[in-house]
């Protein structure tokens, strides 16, 4: 299976867009095609799947630097930025325990669940059992965030969200290019 076949799968991509993809596709094509037929929610779909998980969260943090945050969002972002920076378990603890006390009602704590949810378990710290979570779970916050960032200009909101998307289209080369998609 192709790797925009898995990701249009595990991200629930509409029937239409579905039907626009060709396994042979390579990502950024996948996505461009989605964009041009104005899809552009399946597209960032997409795209969140197929960026590596530390480039979806650099994008992310990228978006937010441009934006009017208040002082939730604003730690949200500085956890997931510790994330990008030295992705190691106490960082992306920190993260996750931040979304989940928020309860994923701000933009900050989506920030932080992109990072918090990339790997290690999803289980209370306590807990010796873990919960490792979904692949495509960064994707999905990702996604979340993306949209939230968006809707802050609402009367701009596919404007902004295809603008979101083409600031991460360079990420999505440079990862393909690189072996990391």
């Amino acid at each position: 299976m192709s790797v925009v076949t898995q990701a249009s799968m595990q991200m629930e991509l509409s029937a239409s867009a579905s039907a626009r993809l060709r396994p042979e596709m390579t990502p950024e094509a996948a996505v461009r095609t989605l964009m041009d037929a104005g899809d552009t929610q399946d597209a960032l779909k997409l795209l969140a799947r197929l960026l590596p998980k530390r480039y979806a969260v650099a994008w992310l943090l990228q978006c937010a630097r441009d934006q009017s945050l208040g002082l939730e969002d604003k730690a949200g972002a500085s956890l997931a930025e510790k994330w990008v920076r030295e992705p190691n378990e106490d960082n992306r603890r920190a993260a996750f325990e931040f979304a989940n006390a928020g309860g994923y009602r701000s933009l900050g704590a989506w920030l932080a669940a992109a990072a918090g949810w990339s790997g290690g378990s999803l289980a209370p710290a306590t807990q010796e059992k873990p919960v490792p979570p979904p692949e495509h779970l960064t994707a999905r916050a990702t996604v979340a965030a993306i949209n939230l960032m968006a809707a802050l200009v609402s009367e701009q909101f596919e404007a902004r969200r295809v603008a979101f998307i083409e600031r991460a289209m360079s990420l999505l080369t440079a990862s393909t290019s690189a072996g990391n998609g």
